[in-house]
């Protein structure tokens, strides 16, 4: 069995609010019990791609949990690089990780200087080669910031990942994908693309309400700041089949980063 918690949409700014709500969803998993085989952060780690807002993800996201990440909309991939990652180079930040006996494809969606997504060409080719090379047996997961399908939000629904057909080509052509994870929406849902389950990640953040919660004006969406720091967990069993489960982290004192409450009284 192998568990990754999804967390997406940090948007470190300079400031201490998304610091201290990151620092407890950290906090909550790094406490956890139970084994996290790896942590997948799907984008808008920085909120205007600065430096110092690299700095405060590296020094939240330290932990001896593995953690996968990848670019979104709101980062700069060549601050990303130098300030987040260490490293120099242009174009896409692709990077595939084997997490227990599972392939993780983490692709870069960002298309700098503007909102919405698209697989570049490079990256493409890259997936594919990922998949070749990936052992015959292993399960391979799919990451990218940005949505390959409509989700029923006002903004997000105007910047998603176009030109979906190559993706879709890659996943339908190849049994072994069980699934495709994103960020970008700041909400949780869960749909299909090219047969597989397709999981959007709560954000850290915020959270952005669907169609139906606001007055209908694509500029005017429900934007919650009040509500916890949201992530997912994504099983993915011996049978290679994925279960996602949701979980807010509300404030606590516990030590262990969560508070057990007291055994209820089942009914007979």
């Amino acid at each position: 069995m192998l568990v990754l918690a999804h967390v997406s949409d940090l948007h470190f700014d300079g400031g201490r609010r998304n610091v201290k709500r990151a620092g407890r969803v950290m906090k909550y998993l790094n406490g956890l019990p139970g084994r996290v085989d790896a942590v997948l952060v799907t984008g808008d780690i920085a909120d205007r791609g600065r430096p110092d807002e690299y700095q405060q993800a590296r020094a939240i996201l330290d932990t001896d949990i593995p953690v996968l990440c990848l670019p979104g909309n709101h980062d700069d991939r060549s601050e990303y690089r130098t300030h987040f990652l260490n490293e120099e180079g242009s174009g896409p930040i692709n990077r595939a990780h084997m997490i227990g006996d599972a392939i993780v494809a983490m692709c870069d969606s960002s298309v700098p200087g503007r909102p919405g997504g698209l697989l570049a060409d490079e990256t493409i080719t890259w997936l594919r080669a990922v998949l070749d090379d990936a052992p015959p047996a292993a399960p391979i997961l799919i990451a990218a910031h940005h949505p390959p399908q409509k989700l029923f939000t006002p903004i997000v629904d105007r910047i998603l990942l176009d030109d979906t057909d190559p993706l879709e080509e890659i996943i339908r052509s190849d049994s072994r994908i069980v699934g495709m994870f994103c960020g970008h929406a700041h909400t949780s849902a869960v749909t299909t693309f090219a047969g597989v389950p397709l999981v959007v990640a709560p954000s850290v953040s915020s959270v952005l309400g669907p169609e139906w919660e606001g007055d209908g004006r694509s500029h005017d969406p429900v934007v919650d700041y009040d509500a916890p720091p949201a992530i997912a967990f994504h099983v993915i069993d011996d049978d290679h089949r994925l279960t996602t489960h949701f979980r807010s982290i509300a404030k606590t004192n516990s030590a262990h980063g969560f508070r057990r409450s007291a055994q209820p009284t089942l009914p007979t």
